[in-house]
C-alpha cells in the first residue's frame, strides 16, 4: 500500500484581531493612568513680611491717650474724630504696629493714658479696637507715671 502525503498547508497569522487587541490595551492604560498635577496645584510662596532672626529695637509700647472731649491721641498724634465709635484710623495703625511687633518677635504693648473726666464708653471703644487687632498687652497709666 502506498501512503500518500498530503501537502502541508501554510499557516497564516491574522493581524486584524491582534491590532484590535493592542488598541484596546492602549485605550485601557490611557484611561486608567493618573493625570499629572496642574500648575495651579503646586505650592507657591509669595513675597510677604520677612521674619527677623534677631530682635530689632522698636518702641516697646504705644501710648494711647483719651482726652476729656473723647479725642484719641496715639503717640502725640490725633486719630479719628471724637464722635466716631468705630475708630478706623486707630485700627489701621494698631494693626500695622501688631504686624511689625510680630515680625520682630516682640510683644505689642499698649498703655492707655485716660483723662479723669473721659467717657467710659470711649475707653471701651479703644479696648474693642485693641481686641479686634489681637493686642492683649493693654495696661493703664497712673498719675505717678505722668509726674516722672
Amino acid at each position: 500500500m502506498k501512503i500518500t502525503r498530503r501537502d502541508l498547508q501554510t499557516v497564516e497569522m491574522q493581524m486584524g484581531p491582534m491590532i484590535d487587541m493592542v488598541f484596546l490595551l492602549l485605550v485601557f492604560f490611557m484611561v486608567s493612568a493618573r493625570s499629572v498635577k496642574q500648575e495651579a496645584d503646586l505650592g507657591l510662596s509669595l513675597p510677604g513680611t520677612v521674619s527677623q532672626e534677631e530682635r530689632l529695637d522698636i518702641p516697646d509700647e504705644t501710648r494711647i491717650g483719651i482726652q476729656e472731649d473723647g479725642q484719641i491721641v496715639l503717640n502725640e498724634m490725633r486719630v479719628d474724630s471724637p464722635d466716631n465709635r468705630d475708630l478706623p484710623e486707630l485700627y489701621q495703625t494698631l494693626f500695622r504696629f501688631k504686624e511689625a511687633a510680630e515680625s520682630n518677635k516682640a510683644e505689642a504693648l499698649i498703655t492707655l493714658d485716660i483723662a479723669d473726666k473721659a467717657s467710659h464708653q470711649r475707653v471701651v471703644d479703644v479696648m474693642n479696637v485693641c481686641a479686634k487687632v489681637g493686642i492683649s498687652g493693654v495696661t493703664f497709666s497712673t498719675d505717678s507715671e505722668e509726674e516722672n
